[in-house]
């Protein structure tokens, strides 16, 4: 038996900073291999500028109103804020220099009416562009996930989870710059500039061309500033969401490091990402640190020349002692917004690299996106059929190859076949989760791929290889299938699925909670819970993926006639290395290499003496030595290869 390949790409990676995902395993074929390799994420790619720049605008214009009265708050700010320097000249030149005194007092009043004007305006400004940062962020994050959601399964086969849930939270958290104070801040210090220039032209217009060539030279700074930092805030999020998705695995499967004794190599793989992190941290800061530093550089080149062109204005008597002091408060107000524009600009960088990063992912097609335009599939009665069936994972590597077969309605079509046969593959074109390469699947009459998903997988039911169950109570995961269900429902079904007899036991019962994946209640226990829930659904169609798998031959005793009664008027379709759940099938199909190579009974099939009568065979040979030498075991049968 060949190695498998994801347990080798995983070793060869372990010695590199990269974040493998070791969460999804191929039991159906190496297809997914390539397919998870070309899922890679480039995270030093630039911004998309156009698309970040139209879903930018759509935010706006979705907030529009709180960001008018946002902007009309901040220009009164703003305004505001020039009477206090304006009050310097008057204060020097008519109070003090020609003795008028009557100002003193409206001078004063002037100043603190302003100041108080500020303080109330940036309150409201708090209120009501907090307000709006926040709920963009959870109307982002809510389209987003909404979004994920409806993803083909094979996206999620090469897309880490951290990845995914970075988008979603991380991402989604930087557009308040842009719904929130940063776009409004941007826009105010822009104002404020651009009026004291004004004021500065009117009071000396050669002292302010010399100080706006200084400043033009730190805004070309600036821009080659920003075109070095975007790429960096764009890879954070990607590492970010790297070092996440691992750190999400390793703790996930936190038996599995333990168990092989894992823990300094899962330490120095988050240790790599870290620095990552670290290093890409790092660069930002000291690019954003050049920034200032810039910044602090022009505001003394600023003086510098206030000190010798302003100077000089007074010695002339080209300008009062009065105007060089409001003059020099202006500059203020120059240089500052200045300051604070590179501060916010770096902001709303990072924000556009959220946005591009969402982009990306909004972009991915849902697997439901043309539902509205096809008919409802209404009732159905479970006559499925395979016309000539090709699927591929990766382009030219087919995993199933001209597969044809009927499963009329209320018949168990069970599948047979070595690990790689292309076994779960079949089942995922019957729920849907992934569409013929070539030739259709054929529901009632009906191709799936003119029917609306929704309505058909609310005709399934599944019991799957990995029984995952939410971090809830027992009666909640049964209830999954069909949330409305009475707590009577949910212990009839738990009845014939076995599930009843240890729910008991417990003394919470049904209210027990059961943990994250289920981790409090044993593989049996999570398996019959899982088929409880599939009873609950009532399905016309039922999948049974090694559903019972996880039990002993007591258990599988206890709750065959569950089963049966499930497969009852349903048609079903089973993946079982187990002799006692297919023996009773109405048709086999022996799997290999993608293809079938064997169909019929189970007696059709013992008296071909083909592949079907070797499998078999081995299986009698590993049960008889298990129960002669209980304590060898060997992990061959039906569904494994030798």
């Amino acid at each position: 038996m060949p190695p498998d390949t994801g347990i080798t790409e995983h070793m060869a990676r372990l010695g590199t900073s990269k974040m493998p995902d070791l969460g999804r395993a191929e039991r159906s074929g190496g297809g997914r291999a390539g397919a998870h390799a070309a899922g890679a994420q480039d995270g030093k790619k630039d911004i998309h500028w156009a698309s970040a720049w139209a879903e930018a605008r759509r935010l706006i214009w979705a907030h529009r109103a709180r960001l008018s009265l946002g902007l009309a708050m901040m220009t009164i700010s703003r305004l505001a804020g020039l009477i206090l320097p304006a009050t310097s000249k008057y204060l020097i030149d008519d109070v003090v220099g020609k003795g008028r005194h009557d100002l003193l007092v409206p001078l004063a009043l002037a100043a603190g009416g302003a100041t108080f004007v500020q303080a109330g305006t940036a309150f409201a400004l708090s209120q009501i562009l907090g307000v709006a940062a926040q709920k963009a962020i959870t109307d982002m994050r809510r389209r987003v996930q909404a979004h994920i959601e409806h993803l083909p399964v094979r996206y999620f086969d090469t897309t880490q989870t951290g990845v995914l849930i970075s988008r979603v939270m991380n991402d989604a958290e930087g557009i308040r710059n842009l719904v929130g104070n940063g776009l409004v801040q941007l826009l105010g210090s822009v104002m404020t500039a651009a009026l004291a220039l004004g004021v500065l032209f009117y009071l000396n217009w050669r002292l302010t061309a010399v100080t706006i060539v200084v400043l033009a030279l730190f805004g070309g700074g600036m821009a080659i500033a920003f075109k070095r930092l975007r790429p960096l805030f764009r890879e954070r999020g990607q590492i970010t969401a790297d070092v996440t998705g691992r750190l999400n695995q390793s703790l996930g499967g936190i038996r599995v490091v333990k168990a092989y004794t894992a823990e300094k190599r899962e330490e120095l793989i988050f240790t790599r990402g870290a620095h990552r992190i670290f290093r890409n941290v790092a660069q930002s800061i000291t690019g954003v640190s050049a920034v200032t530093a810039g910044s602090t550089v022009i505001v003394g080149l600023i003086g510098i020349v206030m000190i010798v062109f302003g100077g000089r204005a007074i010695i002339t008597n080209a300008m009062t002692l009065g105007e060089l002091i409001m003059y020099v408060f202006f500059i203020g107000l120059v240089a500052a917004p200045i300051v604070q524009i590179a501060s916010i600009g770096t902001q709303i960088t990072e924000a556009f690299a959220g946005l591009d990063r969402i982009r990306e992912v909004l972009q991915v097609g849902a697997e439901d996106a043309g539902d509205a335009a096809l008919a409802s599939i209404g009732r159905v009665r479970g006559d499925v059929a395979f016309e000539d069936v090709w699927f591929e994972y990766t382009t030219g590597v087919p995993v199933l190859k001209g597969v044809s077969f009927s499963a009329p309605a209320g018949t168990t079509t069970a599948l047979v076949g070595s690990s790689g046969s292309g076994k779960s593959t079949l089942i995922s074109l019957v729920m849907a989760f992934n569409r013929p390469t070539t030739g259709r699947v054929v529901v009632d009459g009906r191709d799936l791929s003119s029917v609306r998903l929704r309505d058909y997988r609310a005709h399934l039911g599944v019991v799957l290889q990995d029984n995952f169950l939410f971090d809830g109570t027992v009666a909640e995961n049964i209830r999954y299938s069909r949330p409305g269900a009475t707590l009577d429902e949910v212990t009839a079904v738990s009845r014939i699925a076995h599930c009843d007899e240890f729910i008991t036991t417990f003394p919470e019962g049904y209210d027990t909670v059961v943990g994250e994946r289920g981790i409090r209640l044993s593989g049996g226990q999570r398996q019959r819970v899982a088929i409880a829930r599939a009873i609950l659904a009532n399905p016309s169609l039922l999948i049974l993926d090694e559903a019972t798998s996880s039990l002993d031959s007591e258990s599988e005793a206890l709750i065959q006639d569950g089963l049966k009664q499930l497969r009852a008027g349903r048609t079903t379709f089973v993946i079982a290395h187990r002799l006692s759940t297919i023996r009773s099938a109405d048709q086999i199909l022996v799997l290999e290499d993608g293809a079938i190579v064997e169909r019929g009974t189970h007696a059709e099939l013992m008296a071909a003496a083909g592949r079907y009568r070797q499998l078999h065979d081995r299986q009698y040979r590993w049960e008889s030595e298990r129960f002669v030498n209980p304590g060898e075991e060997y992990a061959v049968g039906l569904g494994e290869s030798s």
